[in-house]
């Protein structure tokens, strides 16, 4: 780019918040730190959001380490800031040509170049006469006869890189229907009509692509379709784009089906069994509606094929309907079909204490219908009553799949208990993302966990934590506890819980995914938690207290020593299908260095969800609180509001 690196006069003494990390970022420039100047950088990004200096020398800096994409962010949004600052709209247009963002380039260009800016003008024709050729070339060829998916395909890309939108709209679809298995064209023209604001015809060709076909196309579908379910509007208007799309139409009949508008259902069900003649779920569904409106003879052709064909569980779905005796998968060519008699011969036998021959019947049965959980829900409890909990342990995993809630309530709660009495190792992983008002920022917290469990007080672990958040910020003054923009992988010990107490210690390193660098992290503490009433999952409604403290050490804050205390208490409430916790939180933060973000008090109210929709450790929480910094003067803001909404999950292995 040749454009030196502008390093500014020292920042305005206090009360500028952003003085002291730019004065670190200057000064590790000219020692050619450029980790910590863009540590520090960010850091004043963050306290003085709006000055589009601090981001032009940031991009600068990028520049050096050779970050040119992070340098094209940071001079785009020093641009938007001031938007009259030619150099920088210069410098954000090379870098979105270098970065293969050539329509963008060419739009600045052609904005500067109207000032009368001679660099500008040659390069804007350096984009733009290329684009304008080859535009023209293709449009010849397809005029002398070159109708093809490549002629078309690359007309449309030329038009889009030169905001010929229209053009490129038009060619775009016309490749697309000479090859619809293209999936990622349709993805290109969704794009462009979102560009011409035709946002109904672009979720349509975005919905299309999204279902069926490619799966890299599928995943950049999603990306640029809406942060929600498609209406049934829109999936009927990408079948009117894309009408022998199985999947789309598939998921729609489900659709409909779930919306009690069997009519509507049924119509799509009948298209499905026509375009799709092996889709034997398909038929089953429709011979199903057909027979439960009392269109027998309509239903009997479905119900013949789903006989026919090779999905055994399917067709004694349909003989159940029927009235017809079940009938097991057949073991070899050469056996006839098992009865369900194996079935009722492993019963018999259980209720008469006879386990092994009971497990001889249901080992038959499970050859015969793989798919029966209730079977493998008996395998379980005949291993357990036969002491082979091992084998017990992995029936019991298979049978918390089933789709019917008592077979997987059974087996899940049998799993549960012999799991956590004979497994060795722990695999425990748990996810807190969480959206801040106060910074406008989304925070994600996570944690892996592998841990050793001998028959002793202290167990062994491997851990890898995630903190960070989306603004990308590299332990900021604002704040550095709430993301490290970091991987923190190490190894360390845990006591076993007493009374609700634990300590533990780790050491490890903390790696950066936005510089790379590596810095040594040592970590520990000890963990009282206090639970008290009606918890949020109980049948029962009633008050509640919870309490949780944390002594900890952490080498990334200068050795610093800090005691968190979180206390809530409340009511528990609502039906089966939506549990819920009001409550009064009451937050304090302490540390032994008197740092300015580490000692403030919170208090507010606070609501969570919970619903056996979700899976079992899942909520959703939304809390308001007002805060106060204890120690005055250090920290530019000494009384904040915060609104939050996160989610935690966990599970354990």
């Amino acid at each position: 780019m040749g454009a030196a690196l502008a390093v500014a006069q020292s920042p305005s003494p206090a009360p500028d918040p952003a003085y002291a990390p730019l004065t670190r970022a200057y000064d590790a420039l000219r020692a050619r730190d450029y980790d910590m100047a863009v540590a520090d950088f960010l850091k004043g990004i963050e306290l003085a959001p709006g000055r589009a200096s601090i981001r032009k020398d940031l991009g600068y800096t990028y520049l050096k380490i050779g970050e040119n994409e992070l340098a094209r962010d940071q001079f785009g949004e020093a641009m938007r800031l001031g938007p009259d600052d030619v150099q920088v709209a210069m410098e954000y247009a090379f870098l979105c040509y270098e970065t293969k963002e050539q329509a963008q380039a060419r739009r600045i260009f052609d904005r500067i170049r109207k000032t009368g800016n001679a660099v500008a003008e040659q390069a804007f024709h350096n984009i733009d006469d290329p684009l304008a050729a080859g535009i023209a070339r293709w449009q010849e060829a397809i005029a002398k006869g070159a109708d093809d998916f490549n002629a078309h395909y690359e007309l449309a890309t030329l038009a889009e890189q030169r905001d010929e939108l229209e053009l490129a709209s038009e060619h775009y679809e016309k490749a697309w229907r000479l090859l619809p298995d293209r999936r990622s064209v349709l993805v290109d023209l969704g794009r462009a009509w979102k560009a011409l604001n035709r946002l109904e015809d672009a979720n349509a060709a975005l919905l299309a692509a999204s279902r069926g076909g490619e799966p890299r196309a599928a995943e950049m579908a999603r990306e640029l379709l809406p942060d929600r379910y498609p209406y049934v509007s829109e999936f009927q208007k990408a079948l009117e784009l894309d009408p022998n799309n199985v999947e789309l139409r598939r998921e729609l009949a489900y659709l409909l089906l779930r919306m009690n508008k069997q009519p509507e259902a049924e119509q799509e069900f009948g298209m499905l069994t026509e375009q799709a003649p092996d889709d034997l779920l398909s038929a089953t569904q429709l011979g199903f509606l057909r027979f439960g409106r009392g269109d027998v003879a309509g239903a009997m052709p479905l119900f013949e094929r789903v006989l026919a064909g090779s999905d055994d569980d399917l067709a004694n779905r349909v003989r159940a309907v029927l009235r017809m005796p079940q009938v097991l998968k057949q073991r070899s060519e050469d056996t006839k079909p098992v009865s369900i008699d194996a079935k009722v011969m492993a019963e018999r036998s259980m209720k008469a204490g006879y386990m092994k021959d009971a497990l001889k019947y249901l080992q038959i049965a499970h050859e015969a219908e793989p798919g029966d959980f209730n079977v493998m829900l008996q395998m379980g409890w005949a291993y357990n009553m036969l002491h082979q909990d091992g084998d017990a342990v992995r029936w019991f995993d298979l049978a918390r799949h089933s789709t019917d809630p008592k077979i997987s309530a059974e087996a899940l709660k049998a799993w549960k208990n012999l799991r956590s009495s004979n497994e060795q190792v722990r695999i425990t992983v748990w996810m807190f993302p969480i959206f801040s008002t106060r910074w406008h920022d989304l925070f994600s917290y996570g944690q892996f966990k592998a841990e050793w469990r001998p028959r002793s007080r202290i167990h062994p672990y491997f851990t890898t934590r995630f903190i960070g958040d989306t603004r990308v910020t590299i332990g900021a003054v604002s704040p550095q506890y709430l993301s490290q923009s970091s991987f923190i992988v190490g190894v360390g010990v845990a006591t076993v819980p007493w009374h609700g107490i634990m300590g533990w210690a780790e050491a490890g390193s903390a790696v950066s995914y936005i510089t790379g660098h590596m810095v040594p992290d040592y970590r520990g503490g000890l963990n009282v938690a206090r639970n008290f009433g009606t918890s949020l999952t109980a049948e029962s409604t009633g008050l509640f207290a919870a309490s949780n403290t944390d002594a900890l050490f952490i080498s990334q804050f200068g050795n610093d020593f800090l005691l968190y205390q979180q206390t809530r208490f409340g009511y528990s409430f609502g039906p089966k299908s939506l549990r819920a916790q009001v409550y009064w939180n009451v937050n304090a933060t302490l540390d032994s260095q008197r740092e300015g973000w580490a000692n403030f008090i919170e208090l507010g109210p606070g609501i969570r969800f919970h619903s056996p929709l979700m899976p079992p450790p899942m909520y959703v929480m939304v809390d308001t609180m007002e805060g106060a910094y204890l120690i005055h003067g250090s920290y530019p803001v000494p009384h904040y509001f915060d609104v939050r909404a996160g989610v935690w999950y966990a599970f354990t292995r």
